[in-house]
């Protein structure tokens, strides 16, 4: 089944069917279990772990190493996955087969599974705290019952406040913001309560 479905995928993306069968060979020799996640070839440790991914896009082909951050990287092969978005993943990126160079493909993948088998992972960053901004603080600090209620809601809410007010550049739009949010705060609400199933 999961065979089928990874044939599947690489018929979806016909372009680059030479070029992710040879990837699918090679990582079919390192002894990982082959699955489908995401929609595309996913290869996992044997704990679980998932350790990398095949991909085709529209001018590339890729391999994503979940827990790329970890691997020596001596060739320098390796890009951030989504900047700003991920710490741990990094992609190898190719635009042609000639590009691939199967012994050092090889060496990566039996290295990011070393790494998986011994369940080593990137610690995921400390999340930022998000300040306070001044229009909020004068009206909580102004306001007994605001401050209360606005203490009441949980972190997540309180956060979602803060930045939506504090992301306006302009002191009026903070302000204007602030307005809006009064009532759903005095009522207990988060900012975007309305959107969520209930």
């Amino acid at each position: 089944m999961t065979t089928d479905k990874i044939t599947d995928y690489i018929e979806k993306n016909a372009h680059w069917k030479t070029e992710l069968n040879l990837l699918r060979e090679l990582m079919l020799q390192t002894g990982m279990e082959e699955t489908v996640k995401w929609g595309g070839p996913v290869y996992m440790a044997s704990n679980g772990q998932n350790v990398l991914g095949l991909g085709g896009f529209k001018n590339h082909f890729c391999i994503w190493f979940f827990q790329g951050a970890l691997l020596k990287d001596t060739h320098k092969k390796l890009l951030n996955a989504q900047e700003g978005k991920t710490s741990a993943m990094l992609q190898w990126r190719f635009e042609s087969i000639d590009e691939v160079d199967e012994a050092l493909v090889l060496a990566y993948a039996k290295e990011a599974l070393a790494n998986a088998e011994a369940n080593k992972k990137v610690a995921p960053k400390k999340k930022t705290i998000v300040e306070t901004p001044i229009e909020l603080e004068e009206a909580i600090k102004n306001d007994k019952q605001l401050k209360s209620q606005f203490e009441a809601l949980t972190p997540y809410k309180q956060k979602e406040y803060k930045e939506h007010i504090g992301s306006a550049k302009q002191e009026k739009t903070r302000i204007a913001r602030l307005e809006k949010c009064i009532p759903m705060i005095l009522a207990g609400k988060g900012l975007n309560d309305k959107y969520k199933n209930c």
